[in-house]
């Protein structure tokens, strides 16, 4: 059986008018049509639903015992088909799962976390690891926000370039690179390197910038993290080479050094990605505002607190 959703309208309207005429002038339509609806509303349920006594019309057991349940039905179905865009934060209740590079969460999660919890105290957020292969998440609905280098290439994914860090050297203090006037490429090559890649690669962008110069390096480890590199590095000739942003932090906390790198690479971009399906996402949009803020100062430097 089809079901015609404007007869739930014509019958919300019969019931809480209790006439033809009111109804139709309620849903502005003739009375004829609304008759009509009326009729077609008898066949479809086997009811009379108003049946007339004197002068008036009186709603049958039936409809007495359906018309709040009719009522809820229709404004739900307005609901569905013309959503309010209007966003109550402070009654905000919904959990986000954001799939962010691991530097990142420790760089902007905080200050995002602060200004979520300022605005919209029922709001959690779920930050979950990023995967060693490609996955789908974003596509099927089960990430809601990505953070990353990787610009996406699927059409459905959206994205904003929020932020770049420069590419540096990372090494102990007393390390051998950080005795010498310059660091040239060549020394820079020759050292022993760690290399960062949660899918264990030895070479990356940094080999092909080398051998624009004939010059090879050589990676005897890899590391998933940049904070598990650093940990290598610290306490061993290792170098590391990650954005200055990541370094900061590892020069600050575990006493390394950092150098300029010196290689004409580009600098580390940070993506901020979600599907297509949130573009106009009140609440969506309004995480996507605060991450992008987060993220672009603590990449920055200017600070680690959204506002």
């Amino acid at each position: 059986m089809q079901l015609d959703l404007n007869l739930l309208a014509a019958l919300d309207a019969l019931l809480e008018e209790g006439s033809v005429a009111g109804a139709a002038d309620r849903l502005h339509v003739t009375a004829p049509a609304m008759s009509r609806s009326l009729g077609r509303i008898r066949r479809t349920t086997g009811d009379q639903i108003l049946v007339r006594t004197g002068r008036t019309m009186t709603p049958t057991p039936y409809a007495i015992a359906v018309r709040e349940q009719v009522h809820d039905l229709l404004q739900q179905v307005r609901g569905v088909l013309a959503p309010s865009r209007e966003l109550d934060l402070a009654t905000l209740e919904r959990t986000f799962t954001l799939r962010w590079h691991d530097a990142l969460v420790a760089l902007g999660g905080p200050a995002l976390l602060a200004a979520v919890r300022e605005q919209a105290p029922g709001v959690r957020l779920r930050f979950i690891a990023e995967s060693s292969i490609d996955t789908p998440e974003l596509r099927r609905g089960e990430v809601d926000l990505a953070a990353n280098a990787d610009s996406p290439t699927a059409p459905e994914i959206h994205a904003d370039r929020v932020a770049e860090s420069e590419q540096v050297v990372v090494v102990r203090r007393g390390h051998p690179l950080t005795r010498v006037k310059t660091v040239t490429a060549a020394r820079y090559a020759a050292a022993e390197h760690i290399s960062v890649s949660r899918r264990g690669r030895l070479g990356n962008i940094l080999d092909d910038a080398l051998a624009r110069l004939d010059l090879t390096r050589r990676v005897v480890v890899t590391a998933p993290t940049e904070s598990a590199a650093f940990e290598f590095a610290r306490g061993s000739d290792l170098v590391v080479t990650a954005p200055e942003s990541t370094a900061r932090s590892a020069a600050a906390d575990l006493g390394m050094v950092l150098l300029p790198l010196p290689l004409d690479l580009p600098p580390a971009p940070v993506y901020l990605s979600w599907h297509q399906r949130y573009d106009t996402d009140p609440a969506h949009i309004w995480l996507r505002d605060l991450a992008r803020t987060a993220l672009t100062g603590a990449v920055s430097g200017e600070g680690r607190t959204a506002r």
